[in-house]
């Protein structure tokens, strides 16, 4: 186990990466949720977005969703971070909320389909040089409801075919990070539905190539910190969308459904030693808040993560290697299990209050009278919603 003075220096440096969309209305398929104080352009996101990272002093940088979050000058909208103490972070483009996406984007059968989403990837590139962002963080909707519907293995030399155009007009200092989700909206057979089919076209674009895991996008019973632990031992691991999921989507706070898996995946990454900056793993959320207020749901979020890597940072390594040489399957298990189950909030407490932030975030937020300046400041315009 690390001493104390080592776990608190890397809970301080620790950075979570918050979500653009996030910010904006959000609901389910059948109704989205409004809520007041809502932003009703990307500068007003960037705004609330440095209150998650005033409040909980480790989220200093804000991932764009294209066109979601499009603006004439994107110069500004990094100069606006700057003012707030952010930083601009991956670029993610949308090829599924256009008509001509209805049977796919960059897998579509029809050339000019694909044509338009290529152009749009190498846009986002383009974004990209001027914000400073080093991740295009991809995920496609792409896939088949019904077998015939188009070729499976098409489809595939297509997505290839796509993918290379994108890395090769990548900088040297970028990066692609290619997400998979194993079903949702395509119910028969997805383009990218697991961590083996995105790993595989990394390994054929070059080094610069990444999985990202979202925790999510699983199926039920899925060991992800498996997938966590591959990943990390071959180099491809770029990063993750961290949220929760009961059923099959994954729009709920981190840490929400199981956070044992959220303690288990944090396990893998500080035994890696990928905590660390050089290891250049993307810590990011992914999460839509359709009923609970947007900031205080994102800082409970950033604490949630924080708290699962605070208890893997505990975990007695020594011991751990110990007892798995010796065969002892029980004395392994209550190692991990004395971690898990150690209260890391004093501990958190204080780390916060080295960095001059308040040791309860949440309760510091709702002292702070945003909430209410931001209900009463944006009643004109039309609010950001999913899809804006």
């Amino acid at each position: 186990m690390a001493d104390r003075k080592t776990v608190k220096a890397a809970l301080t440096a620790q950075r979570i990466e918050t979500p653009s969309w996030a910010y904006g209305n959000s609901g389910t398929r059948f109704k989205t949720f409004l809520q007041e104080g809502i932003p009703r352009d990307p500068f007003e996101k960037l705004d609330d977005a440095a209150q998650v990272h005033a409040f909980t002093g480790i989220a200093p940088s804000v991932a764009l969703h294209i066109p979601w979050d499009r603006v004439d000058d994107y110069a500004a909208l990094g100069a606006h971070a700057e003012s707030l103490g952010l930083a601009l972070g991956a670029i993610n483009p949308n090829t599924f909320q256009e008509d001509e996406y209805k049977l796919g984007s960059i897998c579509n059968p029809d050339p000019a389909v694909r044509r338009k989403a290529q152009a749009h990837l190498l846009e986002c590139v383009d974004i990209m040089d001027v914000t400073g962002s080093d991740a295009l963080s991809l995920w496609f909707a792409d896939g088949l409801n019904y077998p015939g519907q188009d070729s499976i293995a098409e489809r595939q030399e297509r997505l290839s075919e796509a993918l290379r155009a994108a890395y090769d007009r990548l900088g040297e200092d970028q990066r692609m990070l290619l997400e998979y989700k194993f079903f949702e909206p395509a119910f028969y057979a997805t383009d990218v539905p697991d961590w083996g089919t995105s790993y595989a076209h990394c390994l054929d674009l070059g080094e610069r190539a990444q999985v990202l895991v979202d925790t999510g996008h699983h199926a039920p019973g899925t060991n992800i910190e498996f997938i966590v632990a591959f990943l990390l031992g071959r180099g491809r691991l770029g990063g993750f969308h961290f949220n929760s999921r009961f059923y099959a989507d994954d729009d709920l706070i981190a840490g929400a459904a199981d956070p044992f898996q959220l303690f288990r995946i944090m396990h893998e990454i500080v035994r890696a030693g990928a905590l660390e900056e050089s290891a250049n793993v993307a810590f990011m959320l992914d999460q839509c808040h359709n009923l609970e207020p947007k900031i205080p749901a994102l800082i409970r979020s950033v604490l949630n993560v924080q708290e699962a890597t605070a208890k893997a940072l505990l975990v007695d390594g020594d011991a751990l290697a110990g007892a798995q040489r010796e065969g002892d399957v029980l004395g392994a298990n209550a190692v991990l299990m004395d971690a898990y189950n150690t209260d890391v909030r004093p501990l958190l407490a204080e780390v916060r209050e080295d960095m001059g932030v308040d040791p309860d975030p949440i309760a510091a937020y709702h002292r702070s009278g945003y909430a209410e300046k931001i209900i009463a400041g944006r009643k004109d315009g039309t609010p950001a919603g999913w899809g804006a």
